[in-house]
């Protein structure tokens, strides 16, 4: 029966990195659809995202089931509920995704990004793709050292937030309305995203650590599961 309960956990962990691959993917197309104005590729990102939805709800029935028929206890109970949590917050990162490629959509033919924000939005985005692509690797190796990666790369996305709230706000400012809000919108996803990034990163540090403050440099490994 153990056994069973612990590939059933290594499931879960299987599970989460292909939904945290899936947002990388997302996340790699909404961003350079929103910077070239792609919008076949922005329908791509939007119709896939119905994807990540159905295997955030196969993963959560999984994680039910398994609190239902093992009981889990201890730290195994924390895995399960923490996975349940994950799930949650990559599901949402993939919704986030999906919003920057309907604000691609919605002003195609125009560009998306207002004039004077390119370069700033397009390091968004790159920092959001790297942001998901070390969680990736995170929930694939529980290197706790990439938790603190995505925390100093979170920063640097807040710190372009800001800017582009200044540059709005700015007596300098010359958009239009509708540039304003695109702008907010555009700029409260890309910092959402990396702030999902790093809730998940703090799970995976207490599940590791046991303390949701401490950093380390060890790394925890699902019983059964490969490092």
């Amino acid at each position: 029966m153990r056994e069973v309960f612990h590939q059933s956990l290594e499931d879960v962990q299987d599970r989460l990195v292909e939904i945290s691959e899936l947002v990388t993917t997302a996340i790699e197309k909404a961003t350079r659809a929103f910077s070239t104005s792609d919008v076949t590729l922005a329908e791509e990102v939007i119709e896939s995202d119905i994807v990540i939805d159905e295997k955030a709800i196969a993963l959560d029935e999984l994680a039910i089931e398994i609190l239902a028929r093992q009981q889990p206890v201890a730290r195994d109970l924390r895995i399960v509920v923490s996975a349940l949590r994950i799930s949650a917050s990559l599901e949402r990162m993939g919704d986030i995704a999906e919003h920057i490629a309907q604000l691609t959509r919605m002003r195609f033919p125009e560009r998306a990004i207002p004039k004077g924000l390119k370069t700033t939005f397009t390091q968004m985005g790159q920092l959001d793709v790297d942001v998901a692509r070390k969680l990736t690797e995170l929930l694939r190796t529980q290197d706790l050292t990439i938790a603190e990666e995505l925390r100093n790369i979170d920063d640097d996305i807040d710190e372009l937030h800001i800017s582009v709230f200044e540059k709005v706000l700015s007596d300098s400012w010359q958009g239009e309305p509708a540039a304003t809000v695109d702008a907010t919108l555009a700029s409260r996803y890309h910092e959402r995203f990396g702030d999902h990034a790093v809730s998940i990163s703090k799970k995976v540090m207490y599940l590791a650590t046991g303390d949701w403050t401490t950093d380390s440099d060890d790394s925890f490994v699902i019983p059964g599961a490969t490092p």
